[in-house]
């Protein structure tokens, strides 16, 4: 499993060898399309999409992502294994790495996380590396909420983020 995100230039354009695939959750899950995104290397987008019309070109990266998505929607997968290749800066990748640490079913403020990368207090920086994860459900952002115990803000909206924590939290009390 790739643990270690390489390091980009978050100001690049996306690269010409980016695929595209849409996947979509079965029909009991209400969250909707997910796009994701890849070059050969692995996944550098993963998000609900908000685009109808949408032509697949997939490779073995995305194909295997999609598989990975549906066993996790089906109970199945409490931990992704996919090749990673995010665009972000270096805080950014400290960020996104101590979210993959996150177990399954659990939840952590964003003080818990500034506290881990060893920045206790940057809490709103996290928090806007939180929010500019590119790769949402595979680096769980979803599990990241307030000190206070309150659900924030999620890019793919507050509903599915409340879903999905609920989703994980009922499969681990089985």
């Amino acid at each position: 499993m790739n643990t270690d995100f390489p390091q980009y230039d978050a100001r690049l354009p996306t690269h010409h060898d980016e695929f595209v695939q849409r996947y979509q959750p079965p029909a009991s899950i209400p969250l909707g399309p997910i796009e994701i995104r890849a070059t050969a290397q692995g996944l550098t987008w993963i998000a609900f999409s908000k685009t109808p019309d949408h032509v697949d070109n997939p490779n073995a990266v995305t194909a295997q992502c999609a598989r990975q998505l549906e066993a996790y929607f089906l109970g199945e997968l409490t931990r992704f294994d996919l090749p990673l290749a995010p665009r972000g800066t270096d805080f950014q990748a400290r960020v996104w790495q101590a979210l993959r640490a996150i177990p399954y079913g659990q939840t952590r403020s964003y003080r818990d996380i500034a506290v881990e990368i060893g920045a206790p207090t940057a809490v709103r920086a996290v928090g806007a590396a939180n929010g500019r994860n590119p790769i949402s459900l595979v680096v769980p952002c979803h599990r990241v909420i307030g000190s206070n115990g309150r659900l924030t803000g999620y890019a793919g909206g507050v509903g599915r983020k409340q879903w999905l924590l609920a989703h994980e939290v009922a499969l681990t009390e089985r």
